[in-house]
Order: C-alpha cells, then structure tokens, then sequence
C-alpha cells in the first residue's frame, strides 16, 4: 500500500481558519503568546481578562498584526461576567466560541500551616472554579448551535507533583488535570474536545519575581534543561491540541517541561 500526501496537506489540518478562539488571562505572558499564535494560525480571537486595557492592547496588536481579534471583559469567577462576554462574542464574531483556552490563573506561595481562608479560596475560585464555569459556558453554546470544539486548560507540573510552600495553587491544578478528563468524557458525544497542557517553569508576570530571586536562580541552575521554558516553545502544543491535528486526542495531558517531572531528583 503506498502512501501519498499532497504538499500542505498535514499543516492544513493546523490551521484555524473560520474557527473563534476565546483565551482567558490574555493580557500578558502566556496568554498574550496564545492569543498572537492562534490569530497567526488563522483564528478569530477573543482577548479576555478582567483588565480590559491590557486585553485591548493585545488585540489591537494582533490587528495591526494583520490578524482578527477583539477584547472582552471577563472575570472567570463571575457567570454573569462570563455570559456577557460570551454574548459580545457571538454579537461580533456571528458565531460561538470554537476553542477555550482556560488560561487565567494565580499563585500565592504560602507554607500550608499558615495559609489564610482568603488565600485558600480565592485560588480556588480562578484556578478550578473559573475554568469550571467558562468552559460550561462555552460548551452549552456550542451544543446549542451543534458545533464542535476544542478545550484547552493550562494546568501545571505542580499538579502532578509537590513543591514546599505552592499547595494552594498545586491541589488546584492537580484537580484541573482531573476535571479535565471529566470535561472529556461529558461532551465527547457532542463533538467537544478536553485537553490540557500542564507545561513546566516558563517565564510569567506572576513567576519572574521567583526566578530572578537568589532562590529562584539556584532552582533553574537544577532543571534539566538549565533554563526556564521559553514561551515559543508552547506554541506547538497549543496549535495541535486548538487544531484538527489532534482530532483523536480527547482527555490527553501535554507535559511541556522538558523531563523536568519524570526524573527523581
């Protein structure tokens, strides 16, 4: 049997042409390189996060890029937030969100006997809850029009492992990996797809006072690739899960990390 492939053809099944994708947490760091990469694959992108004049610059930038995007409030915490973003969406793009990207986020480092209420539920509410009602949200919309689509959550290393002081934010990733594969298995009939990235240490807004600390430079001196990610090399990943290039990969968890969590030490 002799296989033939027309030139172009695997990278088609990349792009994301006629496909709206929603990215939470987009005015900075990885978000703002998600927003960027999906817009350059062809998609119309939603910039989402509760500092609209931080979204509003990405998606300006994305324009002036050549690229279709738009700005949205939201904060992931608030149904009501939610649903009036996902209402100017629809209003703008005449269609649903095809692709979530479920990246807003937090961290508040504290030892588990000292942490307060306060820390405990509020990464609670942006890390877990937040994700839990957008992708509701996007889901029920979707199902609605009979459409099909992709779901990505950006969870962690630290949700499969332990590190001294993150509990908060590592019990919340650990459970975003797992409701990922609930999402998985509850709309696979509906044509929607769940996956996660769970990427290593990256440069972030909230991780760079970390990794330019004594600390910080000792932990990145210990990595395997001696270097903190960079965040092109996310861009793969998200394209092929956001993509029909995953078409058969439904509950999956994408370690980017470089072998940082499968060694002992």
């Amino acid at each position: 049997m002799s296989i033939h492939i027309e030139a172009g053809e695997t990278l088609k099944r990349f792009s994301l042409e006629g496909r709206v994708a929603l990215v939470t947490g987009a005015g900075s760091g990885l978000g703002e390189r998600m927003a960027h990469v999906l817009a350059a694959a062809g998609a119309r992108v939603v910039c989402a996060a509760r500092r609209v004049e931080r979204v509003e610059a990405v998606a300006e930038a994305i324009r002036a890029a050549g690229g279709k995007a738009m700005a949205c409030r939201m904060d992931v915490g608030d149904k009501a937030s939610i649903g009036a973003a996902l209402d100017a969406v629809e209003a703008r793009f005449g269609s649903p969100a095809h692709i979530l990207v479920n990246n807003a986020g937090g961290t508040d480092p504290t030892a588990f006997h000292q942490m307060t209420e306060a820390q405990w539920t509020s990464l609670l509410d942006v890390n877990l809850s937040g994700p839990f009602y957008v992708t509701q949200a996007v889901a029920q919309r979707l199902i609605a029009a009979e459409q099909g689509g992709a779901i990505i959550n950006i969870a962690s290393i630290l949700g499969h492992l332990a590190y001294p002081n993150f509990i908060n934010y590592g019990t919340t990733k650990g459970a975003l990996i797992h409701m990922t594969r609930y999402m998985a298995l509850d709309l696979l009939p509906y044509g929607i797809r769940v996956n996660a990235i769970a990427p290593g240490y990256f440069p972030s807004e909230m991780t760079n006072p970390f990794y330019e600390s004594e600390a910080g430079k000792k932990e990145i001196a210990n990595l395997p690739a001696k270097r903190l990610g960079r965040l092109e090399e996310l861009d793969g990943p998200l394209l092929l899960l956001a993509s029909e290039a995953s078409s058969f990969m439904n509950g999956s968890i994408v370690t980017v990390d470089y072998g940082h969590s499968i060694r002992l030490s």
